[in-house]
């Protein structure tokens, strides 16, 4: 296949990038922490919400159809996921959510003695919920370490601390802070090797890449559509037998089949009208970078593989831009950038670029930086493990993240005003 990738084009989708800021155009890298929508996902929402609001289960004509929605973005979830049974997709709040709720359910199965691993690369939400739930079930936390000089795991560590008694692995598909992409695969083969559940935490990989449930070979999954350019909504996927199996924590008229038993309260319904709306724009946007030759072959591609090209152009795309924006950092002697630098490894890394300052702490930084219209982050993001142990709190460092609609141009806007600081 053959790939145009457009973003003049992209960036018409997205309204929110014509915002100005002192009379230049806003530079959004601040995507880690939620990235811009565009116009059909807004549109989504206000059209369920004009026309369809009702809640679940009634005979009338909103809440068929709303339910009708529910069932198509399920199947949509399920697909964008690669996953094959749409049931064993979960809405929520968010994924911080989510994992608590299920956190709460898997400790009802530890005793003490029993071990979960978390690691030092993974952002809070995948840490804290099952240091909680290990304390609650008397069983072991052990953290899996990181390689401090290019910010990977530590995957010898990672084996030594592997064991009979370890119940559950949780960690990052990628890194919110620094980017590193882990070998997921090799990971919850590890874990399953020793009998432990695997959970991982895609929210920051999505945005990037296509998660993969199916090849990824683990027990659950979570991501958060508000990062990979939807509404704010939390998904879990699980494996059926885990998800019938465990004990969920719902009101007695709460469906005892799934999805239901896990999908605690009325869910945000205008909310997953957008997250349909969101993986509709990475569908067409696998049709529009695809070769034009055909149009029949291309209507009969399945949505899994018309997503699967979307995001081989995202990634064509953003993999030369986040190169210029480390070869550029590099050349300011103030800069010091975390994590992997070698192009020749930009296959393990996202373009989530962390950064410290010599002279400047943080949020100097990302205030002199917002005085021109350049979003960062700055602080932990709520990778304090990852922060600690690079001997950055409490005050962390600057977050710079390209995303498919950012440019080369914005990109130079930053460079240059990081030079002038």
């Amino acid at each position: 296949m053959r790939a145009t990738f457009d973003v003049n084009s992209i960036r018409r989708e997205f309204p929110a990038l014509a915002r100005q800021v002192a009379g230049q155009p806003a530079v959004f890298f601040d995507g880690p922490a939620g990235s811009q929508v565009p116009r059909r996902v807004i549109a989504a929402i206000a059209d369920y919400l004009a026309h369809h609001n009702a809640n679940h289960g009634g005979l009338f004509a909103t809440s068929v159809e709303s339910d009708a929605m529910l069932d198509a973005v399920h199947q949509a979830a399920a697909t964008f996921l690669g996953a094959d049974d749409p049931a064993c997709t979960v809405f929520g709040a968010n994924m911080t959510s989510l994992t608590f709720a299920l956190s709460r359910a898997l400790a009802r199965t530890w005793t003490p003695g029993d071990e979960v691993l978390v690691t030092r690369l993974d952002h809070d939400a995948n840490v804290t919920p099952w240091v909680l739930a290990a304390r609650d079930a008397g069983a072991t936390v052990r953290h899996v370490e990181i390689n401090r000089d290019d910010c990977t795991l530590d995957l010898e560590n990672l084996r030594r601390k592997l064991s009979p008694r370890t119940k559950l692995v949780a960690v990052g598909a990628a890194s919110n802070a620094v980017g590193t992409i882990n070998p997921v695969a090799e990971i919850c083969r590890l874990a399953c090797e020793v009998g432990a559940l695997s959970y991982v935490d895609a929210v920051h990989l999505a945005p990037h890449a296509l998660p993969d449930v199916a090849a990824w070979g683990c027990d659950f999954a979570v991501c958060s559509a508000y990062k990979f350019f939807g509404p704010h909504l939390g998904l879990l996927w699980g494996r059926r037998e885990l998800l019938e199996r465990l004990p969920a924590y719902k009101v007695r008229p709460a469906p005892k089949s799934l999805p239901g038993r896990w999908m605690t309260g009325t869910q945000s319904h205008e909310a997953i009208a957008g997250l349909g709306a969101t993986i509709d724009y990475l569908t067409e946007l696998g049709d529009a970078v695809s070769s034009p030759t055909s149009e029949a072959p291309r209507a009969r591609r399945s949505t899994r593989n018309r997503l699967r090209a979307a995001y081989e152009a995202i990634v064509s795309y953003e993999r030369p831009l986040t190169a210029r924006l480390i070869a550029g950092l590099r050349e300011i002697d103030d800069v010091r950038v975390l994590g992997i630098t070698d192009p020749a490894r930009f296959t393990e890394r996202v373009s989530t670029v962390s950064i410290t300052h010599r002279r400047h702490a943080p949020h100097v930084v990302a205030q002199r930086l917002a005085e021109r219209g350049i979003f960062v982050w700055h602080g932990c993001f709520y990778a304090l493990e990852v922060s600690t142990a690079l001997g950055l709190e409490p005050q962390g460092m600057v977050r710079i993240g390209l995303l498919h609609y950012n440019t080369a141009g914005e990109v130079d806007r930053l460079l240059q005003a990081l030079a002038e600081l």
